[in-house]
């Protein structure tokens, strides 16, 4: 029988430990949040960042832009922020407008507010083993993988995607856990053959049920980090669920996987920027 991962279950229980600790502190954290545009997906998630960092205790606020903003101008934004002795957590709503570089925008964030993780300081801690503020998304797979009672070490993972919000740091922290890692992606050579020898899968790629239960080594876990919306209106990760359900040992479904615990773990990361501001 497989094991359905309940990613909304341990997003709330993150939550509450971030609560929890957010009331002993005796300071409140503070979440800055800027948006471009009016964009409607990002709207919808950073109304949802918005309410979960408040009702964590987290002082949060957003920063809405206009569309034309300009390089310049958001870099000042951002610099004001870095300055600001009450903002421990800065995050940059993407996609920017065309015409921005998001390379040159997460540079110019204080690493030590950089609480999406792709700051390059943070990446690099990352990448050498020594993760400092790490991408929400791939740090809660592992919390979703812990709970579980499913340990890396000595396994094979392959994570299909390679781009640097979750398929790269996803690679690092499995192996930094002493995965054997492979990242799989789109000019892969049977890849159908590299998923199957998985012991975790890990897909992130956007594409709708692109992987099939044949992909799946019986028993394997199945992370579906995807999140497609269907012509139908109907939600979907990455990979068949129904299909894939029958042959693996665990998987997460999509909704209610790993998508609640990006948000839990953007607060868990503004909580250790903020203590770690002021030791």
């Amino acid at each position: 029988m497989v094991e359905v991962i309940d990613g909304k279950a341990i997003a709330a229980r993150v939550r509450a430990e971030v609560a929890e600790r957010v009331a002993g502190i005796g300071f409140v954290p503070g979440l800055a949040v800027v948006q471009l545009g009016a964009n409607p997906a990002s709207s919808v998630y950073v109304r949802t960042k918005d309410r979960a960092a408040k009702a964590a205790g987290i002082s949060a606020r957003t920063i809405s832009l206009p569309e034309s903003t300009s390089q310049a101008e958001l870099l000042e934004t951002i610099e004001t922020l870095n300055r600001d002795d009450s903002v421990d957590g800065i995050l940059v709503q993407l996609p920017l407008p065309p015409g921005l570089s998001p390379h040159d925008v997460i540079a110019a964030i204080d690493p030590a507010k950089d609480v999406d993780g792709f700051h390059p300081i943070n990446v690099g801690y990352l990448t050498d083993g020594r993760p400092k503020l790490v991408p929400c998304t791939p740090k809660g797979v592992m919390r979703l993988l812990r709970e579980a009672g499913i340990s890396p070490s000595g396994t094979r993972a392959v994570v299909l995607g390679r781009s640097s919000i979750v398929g790269r740091p996803m690679a690092s922290l499995l192996l930094t856990a002493d995965a054997t890692v492979t990242i799989a992606h789109s000019r892969t050579r049977n890849l159908a053959e590299e998923c199957r020898r998985a012991d975790i899968l890990v897909a992130a790629v956007g594409r709708p049920e692109m992987v099939p239960g044949a992909w799946i080594k019986p028993g394997a876990t199945v992370i579906d980090v995807g999140i497609n919306r269907l012509a139908n209106g109907k939600l979907v990760g990455d990979v068949d669920f129904a299909a894939c359900a029958k042959v693996a040992g665990a998987i997460t479904p999509v909704p209610g996987g790993v998508g609640p615990m990006t948000v839990a773990c953007l607060l868990e990361n503004t909580l250790t920027a903020a203590i770690r501001r002021r030791s």
